[in-house]
């Protein structure tokens, strides 16, 4: 049937309805108990008066004088079962009128049927609220991929697996803010609109506030005020919050994401990698029990001790040469027969081993390992390593083939940093304003700290097995489109 015919058909029963007597859409619902928790109070003879739930019709049928339904929340689903003569004159009438994605309330004592099928053996019945359109074909589901990405609501009514995922990611965030809270951090908040971003080499979303007349950025990162933080006397911070980057979107990437960073003063590289490893080992156990689990065809393990490897010493074995010391051009040469896309005219030593790395190297990793030994140039805000001064004391935790956790020594040498930055802006390898506030904290002092950044989507994509960013995100980013594909009765649901 085509969609306005079957709209139509919706309105005329919203008419019927109003017209005796019945509100469509009542302001109120009443108590009512959650489907998942009858079902499991009824196996556990635990229920003895009737019960009252309420969810969306996902499928009914008559037969002669019974009639019955399935209801669906979000804790499961029940039978409905309906004795046309045991009910009274409305709640046939109502029921007469319900079409599949209607939600409604139900009210009588649960039982089993000869099939064995927990049911409520309706008394009373409400329409909580009429569907206008229509409900997607339950054995087709939603095979358009982004039309899933597009009207999620639609893809979490047809697939209880998209629902867990999302359960899982609120199971991810209160484990890691439980491992925070364990080590004594504190949770904060710093602003997402700032005058000058840092902390990151990404491009900005930019805005303007009209009343201060004044240019502002979504941020990119959270550094450089955490850093802020530790200047003014706070030990242990760390927040859980939303970046943006205006770049590129792909499996691992999307323009709206969340981080979370954590910053110690008096701490340093060793013991953010620890903390790393905490975090994720908890995690673990919180969604899958256990530290091993299967990511694709392949199983994982995040068991602590992690190995660790030289950046630019995996990499010149890689490519069988030494990325430090060859001529930029052969760099180049490498990247072009790589295929790497949009390589800058002025594209330097660091741009390349960095990118050369995620294609040749970071693939091929698995478990969790450490990347250590970046060279300096590649780490603006990270101390030197004492032993070798052309690299840093950073690490990188790549698992499955992707960077999970950043950290470094965070530098604290106000003239250093200032150098480091200022020699960024000279060599083109990032063109970000410095900050000047930053660089004045600094000024009055900060003491010696290590700190991280956890890509929590990319944790989530690796704890729930998925294969995108946009898996675990609820409302992705998606190209705007003029047309949004009906959810009932044709080609995509």
């Amino acid at each position: 049937m085509p969609l306005d015919d079957i709209q139509n058909a919706a309105i005329r029963k919203i008419e019927e309805l109003r017209s005796a007597g019945i509100d469509p859409y009542p302001v109120k619902t009443g108590s009512v108990a959650a489907i998942g928790d009858v079902c499991t109070a009824f196996v556990e003879e635990r229920l003895s008066d009737d019960v009252t739930v309420a969810g969306r019709l996902t499928a009914r049928r008559e037969h002669g004088k019974l009639a019955f339904g399935d209801i669906r929340d979000d804790t499961g689903k029940i039978q409905l079962f309906i004795r046309f003569n045991e009910i009274d004159e409305q709640v046939r009438f109502v029921f007469g009128m319900l079409d599949l994605g209607d939600w409604i309330r139900v009210s009588g004592p649960v039982m089993r049927t000869k099939r064995g099928e927990i049911s409520i053996a309706v008394k009373d019945l409400v329409l909580l609220s009429k569907s206008i359109r229509p409900f997607p074909d339950k054995w087709k589901g939603i095979s358009d991929r982004e039309l899933r990405y597009r009207q999620r609501y639609v893809d979490l009514m047809m697939n209880q697996s998209t629902g867990e995922i999302f359960k899982t990611r609120a199971t991810i965030l209160r484990s890691l803010r439980g491992t925070m809270e364990r080590y004594d951090f504190l949770e904060v908040e710093t602003p997402v609109l700032q005058p000058i971003y840092g902390g990151a080499h990404a491009r900005p979303f930019q805005t303007h506030h009209h009343v201060l007349d004044e240019k502002l950025y979504l941020r990119i990162a959270l550094e450089l005020n955490l850093k802020r933080l530790l200047v003014g006397g706070m030990r242990r911070v760390y927040e859980i919050g939303k970046c943006f980057r205006n770049e590129g979107m792909d499996r691992f990437h999307n323009p709206e994401f969340q981080l979370l960073e954590a910053y110690e003063a008096f701490s340093d590289m060793e013991g953010m990698m620890s903390l790393s490893q905490e975090l994720i080992v908890d995690a673990a156990h919180a969604v899958c029990g256990s530290t091993t689990f299967a990511y694709g065809e392949q199983t994982i393990d995040v068991n602590p001790p992690y190995p660790r490897i030289s950046l630019t010493d995996a990499l010149s074995d890689a490519l069988a040469l030494d990325v430090m010391s060859v001529p930029v051009d052969e760099l180049r040469k490498k990247a072009v027969e790589s295929e790497i896309a949009e390589i800058p005219v002025d594209a330097g030593r660091m741009w390349f081993i960095d990118k050369l790395f995620s294609i040749t190297v970071e693939p091929r990793i698995l478990n969790p390992t450490f990347i250590v030994a970046h060279p300096i140039e590649m780490s603006p805000l990270a101390k030197a390593d004492p032993e070798k001064p052309r690299y840093t004391s950073r690490f990188e935790l790549v698992v499955a083939g992707r960077e999970l956790v950043n950290g470094y020594s965070e530098l604290n040498d106000p003239v250093e940093q200032r150098l480091r930055l200022q020699q960024q802006r000279v060599s083109g390898e990032e063109r970000h304003p410095i900050d000047e506030d930053y660089l004045n904290a600094l000024e009055y002092g900060m003491p010696p700290a290590g700190g991280l950044g956890l890509g929590i989507e990319r944790l989530i994509m690796l704890l729930t097995d998925q294969p995108s960013i946009q898996d675990v995100i609820l409302f992705p980013q998606m190209r705007s489109r003029s047309e949004y594909g009906s959810t009932g009765g044709d080609s995509d649901t």
